[in-house]
């Protein structure tokens, strides 16, 4: 069992931020800033010469925001555990970033035992950690979703099973060739499902699948 601290990088546009992060730390002994960096370009390049075990991670950055970070982050550091610390708390955003893989969403006027905590916590392996706006910002959100859906029904034909697994991994962002090796089908016929899940759902683009894909739920039993 290793016993350093915890290796944590900030990566904030505001170095008022970081010093006072960093103030945190000062007096935990299990806990240590091994790096710090303005944007979500420079973060990444700071990883391939400083090991981490956390990131704090803000999101309204230049260069390269947090969202976009976060999706390298989860491609090319799967065991790092990203932790966000931001002042924007738009549920959408939130879910997004869940989706690639953080482990933590705190508001920067969390508390400094919030933060400490946050940090302890998925650096053992427990559940994410939200701040409880955050965490009631999702509630709420998932419950005006789930209003809305009980409130009209699905208006599209039913979706096939394959219909439905190309459907997925579009949403996914993957590309035609991708999706081909992933079901062990040709390219064509990946194209041949995407042009009737466009007709079938009504849409123009890959953007309207999305949008359709998550107001509906047409994924949810997935």
């Amino acid at each position: 069992m290793n016993n350093h601290p915890i290796r944590v990088i900030i990566a904030d546009d505001h170095q008022l931020v970081i010093d006072g992060v960093k103030l945190m730390f000062s007096t935990e002994s299990d806990l240590v800033c091994v790096g710090e960096a303005p944007n979500g370009q420079a973060l990444l390049e700071l990883l391939q010469i400083q090991k981490a075990e956390v990131v704090l991670l803000d999101i309204d950055m230049p260069v390269l925001n947090g969202l976009d970070t976060c999706k390298q982050l989860h491609k090319h550091y799967p065991d790092l555990k990203v932790i966000v610390l931001s002042m924007l708390k738009e549920a959408s955003l939130i879910k997004m970033m869940l989706k690639y893989g953080i482990k933590g969403f705190l508001l920067k006027n969390s508390g400094k035992e919030e933060v400490l905590d946050a940090i302890r916590k998925v650096h053992r392996g427990e559940q994410t950690s939200f701040s409880e706006e955050v965490s009631t910002i999702l509630i709420e959100s998932l419950s005006a979703q789930k209003s809305r859906r009980s409130s009209r029904r699905n208006p599209f034909p039913q979706l096939s099973r394959r219909e439905k697994q190309v459907l997925k991994l579009i949403v996914d962002e993957h590309i035609t060739t991708e999706i081909a090796e992933m079901l062990f089908i040709s390219p064509d016929t990946v194209e041949s499902h995407r042009r009737r899940l466009l007709s079938k759902l009504g849409v123009r683009n890959t953007a309207g699948l999305v949008r359709a894909c998550m107001e509906y739920g047409l994924l949810e039993e997935e």
